[in-house]
C-alpha cells in the first residue's frame, strides 16, 4: 500500500489544508488520484474548511492546469448569466486546448429554474477518460448535504447524480483538533513573514483554550486570529476572546450542580468588563492611557484590570 501524500508535500501554497491527521492526509490521497481524470467533483464542508481551496488544487493538479478556472458564486446566478458563463468557458479553449473547470461555488444556493439550466447544458457523461477535453471539468461546493435538499424537493435528484462523480467531505476544524497547532504555526509564520514581524511566543494556556474550542468559523477564523496575534505582538491579548469561551466552558456547572444568580450575575459582569477593555484597547490602538480615559477609570486601575484578564495591554503609554 502507497503512503499516504503529505499534506504540506500535496499543496505547500494551500493553507487550509496544512496537518497531518489521518482524515486530511485521506482527503489529500483522495485528491491526488481523481485530480487527473476529468470525472466531476462535488465538495462538502461548513464554511471556512477550505472547499475553494481544494477546488483550486484540484484544477492544478489536472491536465487542465494551463487553462482557465471559472468560479461561479451560485448565490448571486441566473439561468441567462449562468448558461452564458458556461458557454464562454466551453469556447474559450476551444480547439487543440482542453476547456477549463468550472467551479459552481455553494451549488446548494441554485433555485430550481438555475438548477433546470445547469442541467441542460451539462453533457450527458462525464467520466474518469483523460480525453474528454470538450468541455469544462466540473467541480461543485455546497455547505449543505444535499441528499436531504432533494427530499424536501429544492434540489433535483438528476443534477445530483451528474455532479456527484466523487464527494469530497472536508471535516471541520473541531473534528481535527490534532491539527490546530500545526495549522496556527503556519498561519504565524506566513503572516509574520507578510507584515515583517516577528510571529509571537504562545503559553500551554493559550494552546490549551485553542485546541479546546469548537472554532464555528473553522479554518479560516483560526487564519483570522493568527493574524491578530501577529499584527499585535500579543498571543494572549488576541486569543483572550477564545480563552474566555473555554474557560466559561471548563468553568460551567454540570447539570446536578446549582448556580446561583449571584454567582451567575459576577460571572457575566466580570466577562462584560472583559470585552469592554478589550475593545477600549482596539479602538485607541492599545495606548492604554487613553483607554482608561476612554473606560473613566484611572491608569493603575487599568493595568490591574489587565493583569486580572491575562494581558500586558502591552503597546503606547500616551
Amino acid at each position: 500500500m502507497n503512503k499516504p501524500v503529505s499534506t504540506i508535500e500535496l499543496l505547500a501554497d494551500s493553507d487550509f489544508v496544512v496537518g497531518h491527521g489521518e482524515a486530511v492526509e485521506s482527503l489529500n490521497a483522495t485528491v491526488l488520484d481523481i485530480a487527473p481524470t476529468d470525472i466531476p467533483v462535488l465538495i462538502l464542508g461548513e464554511s471556512g474548511t477550505g472547499k475553494e481551496v481544494y477546488a483550486r488544487a484540484l484544477h492544478r493538479l489536472s491536465g487542465r492546469s494551463g487553462a482557465l478556472l471559472r468560479r461561479l458564486n451560485c448565490s448571486t446566478l441566473d439561468p441567462i448569466h449562468m448558461l452564458q458563463q458556461i458557454q464562454d468557458g466551453s469556447s474559450a479553449d476551444s480547439g487543440t486546448h482542453p476547456a477549463g473547470t468550472l467551479f459552481l461555488d455553494g451549488i446548494d444556493e441554485l433555485d430550481l429554474s438555475c438548477q433546470r439550466a445547469l442541467l441542460s447544458a451539462l453533457p450527458e457523461t462525464q467520466g474518469q477518460r483523460r480525453t474528454n477535453h470538450t468541455f469544462m471539468r466540473l467541480i461543485s461546493s455546497s455547505a449543505r448535504n444535499l441528499e436531504g435538499d432533494i427530499e424536501a424537493g429544492s434540489f433535483r435528484k438528476e443534477l445530483y447524480f451528474r455532479i456527484n462523480g466523487v464527494c469530497l467531505r472536508l471535516p471541520p476544524l473541531r473534528e481535527r483538533r490534532e491539527d490546530i497547532v500545526a495549522l496556527l504555526e503556519h498561519f504565524l509564520q506566513k503572516h509574520a513573514e507578510d507584515l515583517q514581524k516577528t510571529a509571537p511566543e504562545l503559553d500551554r494556556e493559550t494552546l490549551d483554550a485553542l485546541i479546546a474550542y469548537d472554532w464555528p468559523g473553522n479554518i479560516r477564523e483560526l487564519e483570522n486570529l493568527a493574524r491578530n496575534m501577529v499584527a499585535l505582538g500579543d498571543s494572549r491579548l488576541a486569543a483572550s476572546s477564545v480563552r474566555g469561551k473555554w474557560s466559561a466552558r471548563i468553568l460551567a456547572p454540570s447539570p446536578d450542580r446549582s448556580l446561583s444568580l449571584k454567582t451567575a450575575a459576577k460571572a457575566a459582569s466580570r466577562q462584560k468588563e472583559r470585552e469592554l477593555i478589550l475593545e477600549a484597547l482596539e479602538r485607541t490602538k492599545w495606548n492604554r492611557k487613553r483607554a482608561a480615559r476612554e473606560l473613566q477609570i484611572s491608569y493603575k486601575a487599568l493595568l490591574y484590570k489587565l493583569k486580572q484578564i491575562g494581558t500586558s495591554g502591552t503597546g503606547t503609554q500616551n
